[in-house]
């Protein structure tokens, strides 16, 4: 009987060039990259809290998420405003009090805020009794002009906000950058 000389090839797998894991590996990168530019440019934002304005709220330094999608400014809102011709180079972190068409009425001795005739329930302020709330040149009562906003500080009395017609005033809607949904450092969570 005659011997067969049979050859056997093992599958062995082929090795793939390290230009084609290298061209995969940046794809992915790219791609990557792709998706957190979009997610930052027109998802969410970051931005950092600076001073204490916002205090208790929001201290300085926290890092905060900011998000513009879809969004409609509505009162009792935190958002950051980068004022086109405003006093503050960068950008502000303030909390909407009232809308455009809305009359606003305060009661300065006594730490009150009246949005068309019903009183703020601001457990959020940093209420002082034993000073007033700051005026800062802002008559009794006002009415807010259609697509502007009346923002202000948590910290009433460390923060320079609509109440100072001079350096803020009324902020229009359009400089709003976005809501504050979230916190990133320090007190991690969502912002109320």
């Amino acid at each position: 009987m005659e011997e067969q000389n049979i050859s056997v090839q093992e599958n062995k797998p082929e090795k793939e060039p390290i230009r084609a894991i290298v061209y995969d590996w940046l794809e992915v990168i790219a791609f990557s990259i792709a998706i957190v530019l979009f997610i930052f440019t027109f998802i969410a934002r970051l931005t950092t809290v600076d001073g204490d304005s916002m205090y208790p709220t929001l201290k300085h330094g926290e890092h905060l998420i900011i998000s513009n999608l879809f969004y409609e400014p509505t009162q009792g809102d935190i958002v950051v405003v980068q004022e086109q011709n405003g006093f503050f180079k960068g950008p502000i972190v303030k909390r909407i009090i009232a809308k455009g068409g809305q009359t606003i009425k305060f009661d300065f001795e006594n730490w009150k805020v009246w949005v068309d005739g019903e009183l703020l329930d601001e457990d959020y302020v940093n209420y002082q009794p034993w000073f007033p709330m700051d005026r800062d040149g802002c008559p009794e009562e006002l009415t807010v002009p259609e697509g502007y906003l009346f923002v202000m500080g948590d910290n009433r009395n460390e923060s320079t906000d609509s109440r100072n017609m001079a350096i803020v005033g009324f902020v229009s809607e359009d400089e709003v950058m976005g809501k504050v949904v979230f916190r990133v450092s320090g007190r991690f969570g969502k912002v109320e």
